[in-house]
């Protein structure tokens, strides 16, 4: 899931003032995620309006877990919830994860107006305090901003963006470009769609720094369809299975 998360919002540095709602409460969104030839995980997203300290916010919940083979010899069991507030900004982030018995288990609570975030790490039992960077996202919530920023009328092929991010103690900075339009067959049938690829460091996991591409639908929804990534050894494929709860009609090219 971790790994998941990280290829979605690789590429949600595309921010254009956009802000018609992409997302509504009770959107689900399910993943199946191949390594090779092999089903190794399925990751989901869903969203649920709520209250966090008197204030009107969005609860997404990102889950993945191993499958078949993958599930016997290296469980995964991995939970991430992002809340986040009416300027699309997180306001607490949790990440729970088991990977094959490595376990991490952390809440972050951000203060945006002196740009400091608490860090409570419950597996060292310990709580630090970190600088971030202005509108400052989390590793969820950043996706869910691109979504509803985005406008898809201004966007020129090869322009490219960046979004400051705060992940395991660190500000981050991604650059993202856009390579166009594309229309890709899915289970759904053929589906315009937004092609990235985002800049990543190509040390032990990544193949090289262009080594991600993503698209997602050319709809007012905004959602990924496909990703794909090269790695170190094999390569992956994430594809949308499922969804429901969508804002607006998911838009399919009929011949």
């Amino acid at each position: 899931m971790k790994f998941f998360l990280s290829l979605v919002i690789a590429f949600s540095s595309v921010f254009c003032g956009y802000s018609q709602s992409a997302y509504e409460d009770g959107e689900w969104l399910s993943f199946k995620i191949k390594y090779g030839w092999f089903n190794t995980s399925k990751a989901t997203l869903e969203i649920k309006k709520t209250k966090l300290y008197n204030e009107d916010v969005y609860h997404i919940i990102g889950n993945g877990k191993s499958v078949g083979l993958l599930d016997v010899f290296f469980k995964v069991r991995d939970r991430y919830e992002t809340y986040v507030n009416q300027d699309g900004l997180p306001v607490k982030f949790i990440r729970d994860i088991n990977e094959g018995g490595y376990k991490k288990h952390k809440e972050l609570y951000f203060d945006h107006d002196s740009q400091r975030v608490k860090v409570v790490d419950y597996k060292r039992g310990t709580t630090e305090s970190f600088d971030f960077k202005l509108n400052t996202q989390d590793m969820v919530s950043a996706f869910y901003k691109l979504r509803n920023s985005i406008d898809i009328e201004t966007l020129q092929i090869g322009q490219e963006f960046r979004l400051n991010m705060f992940f395991d103690n660190e500000n981050y900075d991604f650059k993202t470009k856009f390579l166009g339009y594309e229309v890709l067959d899915s289970k759904f049938g053929r589906v315009a769609c937004l092609k990235f690829r985002p800049y990543v460091k190509a040390e032990r996991v990544f193949e090289a720094q262009e080594s991600l591409t993503f698209w997602i639908t050319a709809d007012k929804n905004k959602i990924p369809l496909k990703i794909e990534a090269e790695l170190s050894v094999g390569s992956l494929i994430a594809e949308l299975d499922a969804f429901k709860g969508l804002s607006h009609s998911f838009e399919v090219i009929i011949d």
